[in-house]
């Protein structure tokens, strides 16, 4: 401290202080528009930060939500922990905390963490520890990478070791959902495995309602432990309907007895793709207000219908399937959770990547709870081959890069709810979404052409009986002009240039008409400007790919992040916190 800093000094320089924050104040007060230029940006960020998940979550119609009835949408990806080391992959390869960061950090906020019964029910192989599990299986490599990265896991039993995961990704708040995915430790699935249905060899229904139980008890009371998964992809040849319900519901029960603040979801038969039973014949239980169901949809669920057919016609017939078999769920009322989807990450899967286009559609549109296959970049052991790579997965065979990284930025524009209770931020409006990147039809100015953006950035639109695409709260539409020329925003919206169909099998082409009466569909060019092009892919041709052509309507009330001037004509009097700034003013 100087000699001269004496509290008479200090008291001098407060003044001085307070008496430039006064002036200051006072500056801006007699300057309402730069007090605005300061006020309305502090606003957006107030409105538009994210409150933490009120635990436990419960359902409300299709919607899953946290105790003050705001939607939570689960955007998870899957961690296994079912194969026969019994242990979570990758810990070989990195720390545990460091991979719970790293789901934090691509955006995930929930895991689909998956766990064979025998853990549960087996006390021989629980008791085991995490080196005794290697060692038998003469993983010696593994022991020294998990010694190195997790010592403090190595001796653990493998039930607290499978514990020390769950209380990792809670520590970085993670939620989690526990899926028992097969009874005997190994890989899943097949139809003969004996793990199918109640009553194979491996799948006994008391000893299955026992485990399930446990596992309840053992996580009651572990916060981020938000659902469980009671079985996945029944299959096989006994499978039957009668069955289903006597066993799901017992072992729904079961769950809910023992952890009553879980979400309990319940799998389909036929590999997890067939709820259509659920239709006619509701599933009957004494609690309410816990039950989800979930789906599995693969590009290869459908063989190679992506590579052998027309790519239109196959989306419309695959999406037609599943709405008719799982999706019909969220029209009814029940939150359906897609508990696996992926595709072959290194890109050059031609029947994946149609798939994966048409799936991000469907996606998007419904606004569907979702868990991404998988996080894994390599296995300890799987189906007898030591460090398999998995292609399927998000980390590189050594856990430590991302295998693709650009797919990692389209699937973000999933991760966020586009509406659902609480969600409103704005009103109801559209999202052009293009899901062959995960973007949106966004504009810069009046001057710039239509581009595609982040959907946090997006316009918000309404598509209007006349068909008429326009800008929410403004006289502008969308206009197609000239073929393989920028789509325009216009005033005059009763040409034929104005009217934009729904067209194609996928549902996802948006036609119009040039200026000299050619049909157009909405494109993408190489630079991301949204121009209009011959629509593509109309025939039966299954060489074309339309995925360029390909947009999705969906409904939003998520506001955009991005504050435009005056000069980009977004009408001032529908901005968050338009009544503070005008009643400041006294202006309104």
């Amino acid at each position: 401290m100087s000699t001269d800093d004496t509290p008479k000094e200090r008291k001098k320089e407060r003044k001085k202080t307070n008496m430039g924050r006064f002036i200051s104040f006072s500056f801006l007060t007699s300057h309402p528009l730069l007090l605005l230029l300061i006020i309305f940006p502090i606003i957006i960020i107030i409105q538009q930060s994210k409150p933490a998940i009120g635990l436990p979550l419960s359902t409300n119609s299709r919607w899953i939500v946290d105790e003050n009835g705001h939607r939570v949408k689960l955007a998870c990806v899957n961690w296994v922990s079912h194969l026969e080391p019994v242990v979570a992959e990758g810990l070989s390869k990195q720390p545990m905390d460091m991979l719970s960061k790293r789901v934090v950090d691509m955006g995930f906020n929930c895991v689909r963490l998956t766990w064979p019964l025998y853990l549960a029910t087996n006390d021989s192989l629980a008791s085991l520890t995490v080196r005794q599990s290697f060692q038998k299986l003469g993983l010696l490599e593994a022991i020294g990478g998990i010694q190195s990265n997790n010592p403090s896991i190595v001796d653990l039993p493998l039930i607290k070791a499978f514990q020390a995961v769950v209380a990792s990704l809670g520590n970085n708040n993670v939620m989690v959902i526990l899926d028992n995915h097969i009874s005997k430790p190994g890989w899943c699935c097949s139809n003969s495995d004996g793990n199918g249905f109640f009553g194979d060899q491996y799948f006994n229904p008391d000893l299955w309602i026992k485990g399930l139980t446990k596992m309840a008890t053992i996580f009651n009371g572990v916060r981020n432990v938000v659902g469980m998964s009671l079985r996945n992809e029944l299959r096989g040849p006994k499978q039957n309907v009668k069955d289903w319900y006597r066993y799901m519901q017992l072992g729904a029960e079961a769950v809910h007895a023992a952890n009553p603040e879980v979400l309990v979801i319940l799998s389909g038969l036929n590999f997890d793709k067939d709820l259509s039973f659920v239709r006619n014949q509701a599933v009957n239980l004494t609690f309410t207000g816990k039950l989800v169901f979930e789906a599995h949809w693969y590009g290869f669920t459908d063989g190679q219908a992506w590579v052998d057919g027309n790519p239109n016609q196959v989306c419309g017939r695959v999406v037609d399937n599943v709405m008719r078999l799982s999706g019909f769920l969220l029209e009814q009322g029940w939150p359906l959770f897609v508990s696996e989807f992926g595709a072959d990450l290194r890109g050059n899967n031609v029947n994946d990547n149609r798939y994966l286009n048409c799936f991000f559609g469907v996606a998007a549109e419904l606004d569907w709870d979702w868990a991404l296959w998988t996080l894994v970049g390599s296995y300890y052991l799987r189906e007898g081959v030591i460090g398999l790579n998995e292609y399927y997965g998000l980390f590189d065979w050594n856990w430590c890069d991302i295998r693709n990284s650009s797919f990692l930025e389209r699937i973000s524009s999933l991760q966020s709810p586009f509406r659902g209770p609480g969600v409103f931020e704005t009103g109801l409006h559209k999202v052009i979404y293009h899901p062959a990147t995960g973007l949106c039809v966004q504009r810069k100015s009046f001057l710039d052409p239509l581009t595609l953006g982040p959907c946090t950035e997006s316009e918000a639109w309404s598509y209007t009986p006349h068909k008429t695409i326009s800008l929410k709260g403004a006289y502008f539409c969308l206009q197609a002009k000239h073929v393989g020329k920028p789509a325009k925003l216009g005033i005059i919206c009763t040409d034929c240039g104005s009217t934009w169909e729904i067209i194609s099998d996928s549902k996802m082409h948006l036609s119009s008409k040039a200026d000299n009466g050619t049909t157009v569909c909405l494109d993408v060019d190489s630079s991301n400007t949204i121009v209009t092009n011959t629509c593509k892919c109309l025939s039966r041709d299954k060489t074309c790919d339309p995925a360029s052509q390909w947009f999705k309507l969906v409904d939003s009330t998520r506001s955009s992040t991005t504050t435009k001037s005056f000069f980009q004509f977004n009408p001032i009097l529908d901005l968050p916190g338009k009544d503070f700034i005008w009643k400041f003013f006294g202006l309104f």
